[in-house]
């Protein structure tokens, strides 16, 4: 198992399919999960600090875990099959919950919990980015979230 860390959500055009994108810690693969959009947005409202004035399914059960003393200890991206992706929420006590990724992800981002993904699935799955493009990525990223259709239109 290879810790991830989450990089965010995106769209992905045309589809307009949600995206969460992880980043393996200790090396240069990303791994693109298509989730829905309920989802998405479980995951960007943890990755912004948005608390909701009543808590959505999520946070539901992030109190649920913490009202029965359950420590979620670790989430895992266990494997892919056919194209879906398959992961298990492991507890303190040793008890392990079959759940998708998507779920997980938001769980974890809310409980603080390691998230780590099996080396086949990365093998398999995972993109690698080598360190020396990194820059290049990461502007092209800074573009795309600054450019407007307007840029585009001839004077």
């Amino acid at each position: 198992m290879r810790e991830v860390d989450v990089i965010g959500v995106r769209v992905e055009m045309p589809s307009n399919q949600p995206i969460v994108l992880l980043r393996e810690v200790a090396g240069d693969r990303y791994l693109p999960i298509w989730i829905g959009a309920v989802e998405a947005t479980a995951i960007a409202f943890a990755q912004q600090g948005v608390v909701p004035p009543r808590p959505l399914t999520h946070d539901l059960m992030k109190d649920l875990l913490n009202a029965t003393g359950n420590d979620l200890t670790e989430v895992r991206i266990t494997e892919m099959k056919d194209g879906i992706f398959y992961a298990v929420l492991v507890f303190a006590t040793g008890v392990e919950v079959s759940a998708r990724p998507s779920d997980s992800i938001a769980l974890a981002l809310r409980t603080g919990s390691k998230i780590v993904c099996a080396e086949d699935v990365l093998d398999e799955a995972g993109l690698e980015v080598p360190d020396e493009q990194e820059d290049e990525v990461e502007k092209f990223r800074e573009f795309l979230d600054h450019v407007t259709p307007e840029d585009f239109e001839s004077h």
